[in-house]
């Protein structure tokens, strides 16, 4: 029983507390100048009447459904009986910032409720402050730390900022953001600090360092806003890979055009088998050009030879350029050819080769298979099965066995017309090595048989001289 009133006692309390509540919708609004929003104030039960105070307005509203004489503001919600308290505002201005207060008569007493009302103020122009110098002339020299510091004043809400190197975000260090909170004529408002910090090289020359800021009211009409630095940095030449010109024609003059990097502007020698000729110089059929700028620390520099021979295009030309930062050597190489020699196979010439070896692969394959089997044009070979270690080949087998070779020596060789007995086919595997050396025993016998011929035709040697002995093919 105790538990039940409890329960009752707790619901008692719970209703009573959402009753006494004022809800607020929504706790914080945070708009631009100009907008307009609704900010309503809730209670749990009908109220009498309903009274809000805006910041900036020298007013009090009285607001109902029916009823209201304040130009620009108008009674929202649901009505009073609902216990709705709102008021709608045309056009946010500047000074409304601050908190909205609602008051709610509710029998006999007065209920309040707070609305945080945010009006964004547009901060300034971001500006750019170079924490390390640069020279008299505005250039820092190649391995320097460049440091610098941007600051977006009087923001609200505070700003945010963004580094970024030719429109591309800048991938370097930089500080956590730090907010400095000022008042200007009662409105309090926030400049948002972060700097940004690395080792200069030469590829940082000319390029435009952006700070931009982004902010509550930055719209599609009124983006970002931003500040740029142009970084200047003095470097040596900047050494690349070895050089080559192609499509010079023999016989003709000849102009070698390389592009260099340096700041300041370099001063310019080349080498030619030991002949040095220095810029704006003329040695023999040798004219240097002075560098001639192309923008962006980049100089054309021009080498002209007279008549150009095919032993000029077997040289190494050296260029030496130089400032007041340090001196690099480049080589080049110069050609009659209309275009360098390619370096790599396309892809036709890759499928190419590869369908060739597969094809060649696989007539390889045909053919020791043919010749293993005796198939296609090997069909009318047979094998000699009765090869053995000791075996001699057979010769003609038109010649019957009663046949006597006169008694004639037929050299070192022993030639057996015995008919041999046929024995069970080897394997496979083993016909290859017996064709062998059956070919080799025809040919030694086809040779025995011109010999034995060439000696029944003559019945000897007519000046009684003994006959040639064949060659030796016994195997």
């Amino acid at each position: 029983m105790s538990r039940i009133v409890f329960i009752c006692l707790a619901a008692i309390l719970t209703d009573a507390l959402t009753w006494a509540q004022v809800n607020v919708e929504p706790n914080t609004a945070l708009l631009n100048q100009g907008d307009r929003t609704e900010l309503l104030c809730r209670y749990g039960r009908a109220i009498n009447y309903c009274r809000i105070e805006i910041p900036g307005e020298p007013k009090v509203l009285n607001l109902s459904p029916e009823w209201s004489k304040t130009p620009g503001f108008a009674y929202f919600g649901g009505g009073l009986t609902a216990g709705h308290c709102g008021v709608s505002i045309e056009r946010v201005k500047a000074s409304n910032n601050g908190q909205v207060k609602c008051s709610l008569g509710v029998e006999g007493e007065e209920l309040e409720g707070v609305i945080d009302l945010v009006v964004a103020m547009r901060p300034e122009q971001p500006i750019i402050e170079l924490l390390s110098k640069p020279n008299r002339e505005g250039y820092f020299n190649e391995g320097t730390e460049f440091n610098a510091r941007c600051s977006v004043s009087k923001g609200r809400p505070p700003a945010n900022i963004t580094w970024y190197i030719d429109n591309m975000p800048a991938n370097k260090r930089t500080t956590p953001l730090e907010y400095l909170t000022t008042t200007d004529n009662n409105v309090e408002l926030t400049t948002t600090v972060g700097e940004i910090q690395w080792h200069l090289s030469a590829e940082d020359s000319n390029r435009k360092l952006v700070c931009r800021s982004h902010h509550q009211t930055d719209r599609e009409s009124l983006p970002p806003q931003e500040a740029a630095y142009i970084i200047n940095v003095r470097y040596a030449p900047v050494h690349q890979p070895d050089a080559a010109v192609y499509g010079l024609y023999l016989e003709h003059t000849a102009i070698v055009n390389i592009t260099i990097r340096a700041s300041p502007q370099p001063k310019i020698e080349w080498s030619i088998d030991g002949a040095v000729v220095g810029q704006g110089r003329t040695d023999g059929r040798y004219s240097a050009y002075e560098p001639q700028y192309l923008g962006n620390d980049e100089y054309n520099v021009t080498l002209a030879i007279a008549g150009l021979t095919l032993e000029d295009t077997t040289k190494i030309y050296n260029l030496r350029a130089s400032n007041e930062l340090g001196l690099t050597d480049y080589k080049v190489r110069i050609s009659s050819s209309s275009k360098p020699p390619s370096s790599s196979l396309d892809v036709a010439a890759i499928v190419g080769i590869v369908v060739a070896v597969a094809v060649l692969v696989l007539v390889v394959l045909l053919i020791v298979f043919a010749r293993a089997t005796g198939r296609w044009c090997f069909g009318g070979a047979t094998l000699n099965t009765d090869i053995g270690p000791d075996s001699e080949a057979q010769i003609h087998p038109e010649f019957n066995d009663d046949e006597e070779l006169d008694g004639r020596d037929n050299g070192d060789e022993h030639i057996d017309t015995t008919q041999q007995s046929e024995e069970a086919t080897p394997p496979v595997t083993d016909k290859l090595e017996a064709q062998k050396k059956a070919d080799l025993k025809k040919s030694a016998a086809a040779t025995a048989a011109a010999v034995i011929a060439a000696g029944n035709g003559s019945q000897h040697n007519l000046n009684g001289l003994e006959a040639p002995k064949p060659p030796n093919t016994s195997v």
